[in-house]
């Protein structure tokens, strides 16, 4: 993606039962304010939807509608972990 100084990784990938909408999960790596950074991606979610037009259009019927979401399961596990250690 074209995000200059953020570092983005795509942890899960849900689809709706008729494959019209991808809910999108992404963690970020060194980001201050999240919020900010998942505003960023959303903005260009028209680039990346044709982006993956141009990869997968051959083989679908409609490339599907993104939804970004933040994925936060990391700071779930260290709270457990942590919880666990006390």
């Amino acid at each position: 993606m074209r995000f200059d100084g953020y570092f983005i990784t795509v942890t899960l990938v849900r689809m709706s039962p008729d494959l019209g909408v991808a809910k999108v999960f992404l963690s970020f790596m060194a980001v201050k304010d999240l919020e900010v950074a998942l505003r960023k991606v959303k903005k260009e979610a028209t680039w990346v939807r044709k982006t993956l037009a141009g990869v997968i259009g051959k083989q679908v019927r409609r490339i599907p509608e993104l939804h970004f979401y933040v994925d936060d399961s990391l700071d779930y596990y260290e709270a457990v972990e942590e919880a666990l250690k006390n």
